[in-house]
């Protein structure tokens, strides 16, 4: 299976090209920005029609899409998560190469949701942000492309190479300076928010479920559980051997206001419902938080 792969230098990207190229059936092509792509093309400012006469030329028979900004204003994040999308489905609808499009999307489509519910993907989207409007707009094009198609949301991806800027990545690395320094207390703010946490290992997996199957729409990727913040950082602190106390500047019991450290646009709750990758993927997590947490914090424990 000749399989193209969009954005394998990202977070995600690396993991799932990882898990293509430990398939021996898998002839994996990286197109991307980078020097170290196999063939270099910018997708939010290339033509429709150089992809396709590249399409045509490497005849894939699945293209998956894990590139995309997350982090800019609104006209970086539409060039990066919109144009770009609609750069790939306009050369796919020209290419006479036929393949299936895997477009990796996000909860942030989404938008906020009642505390205790469960996101199915039939709710109607209500993103609550630039980011997010951005790949709901990447996610309609596709599904209203006419191709053999599917979108998987994910949810709030965790794992090895977590970014340093992300809150568990930043929160790892707090963890680090406070025992290289020898302080018995870290002082954090948003703690209260609960995100439903995947594995980066586990999302490569649905992935690649997603392109040997002949499911399409949307469909969820998470545990199906929401997990506060704060028991996130109390078992990070376990792994790390952290003995000090993490303490919340923002303790609703002071009258602090919430704070909500990922810009995601879906304030304190979000879990996601996910009896459709199950019954359509046949996909389900393998990996617990505390192995994610684990590999999050060797990474900050090597960091110089």
């Amino acid at each position: 299976m000749r399989v193209l792969l969009l954005g394998a230098n990202g977070y995600l990207g690396r993991c799932v090209a990882d898990r293509l190229l430990a398939d021996p059936a898998v002839q994996l092509t990286a197109l991307g920005r980078g020097d170290d792509a196999d063939v270099r093309f910018d997708l939010a400012s290339g033509s429709p029609g150089a992809l396709t006469r590249f399409l045509n030329a490497v005849h894939p028979g699945v293209v998956i899409n894990c590139a995309g900004a997350t982090r800019g204003g609104a006209r970086e994040l539409t060039r990066h998560n919109t144009v770009a999308v609609a750069t790939i489905c306009e050369s796919l609808r020209r290419s006479g190469c036929g393949a299936r499009l895997v477009q990796v999307g996000c909860s942030s489509e989404y938008g906020p949701s009642q505390p205790g519910s469960s996101t199915a993907e039939d709710a109607v989207p209500r993103p609550g942000g630039p980011y997010g409007v951005s790949k709901l707009a990447a996610t309609e094009l596709v599904l209203g492309s006419g191709l053999d198609a599917i979108v998987l949301r994910v949810f709030s991806p965790v794992g090895p190479g977590t970014p340093a800027g992300s809150p568990l990545g930043r929160l790892a690395e707090a963890m680090r300076r406070a025992m290289q320094s020898g302080d018995n207390e870290l002082k954090l703010t948003g703690l209260g928010v609960q995100r439903d946490f995947v594995d980066v290992r586990d999302i490569a997996r649905a992935v690649h479920a997603a392109s040997l199957s002949a499911a399409q729409g949307a469909v969820n990727i998470g545990t199906g559980r929401a997990v506060r913040l704060r028991d996130a950082a109390t078992l990070l602190a376990r792994v790390a051997g952290f003995g000090g106390a993490l303490h919340e500047l923002d303790d609703p019991h002071l009258g602090s206001p919430p704070a909500y450290p990922y810009p995601d646009g879906c304030g304190g709750w979000q879990q996601a419902d996910v009896r459709t990758a199950r019954d359509r993927l046949g996909w389900r997590p393998r990996i617990g938080l505390e192995e994610s947490l684990a590999d999050i914090w060797m990474e900050a424990a090597c960091r110089i």
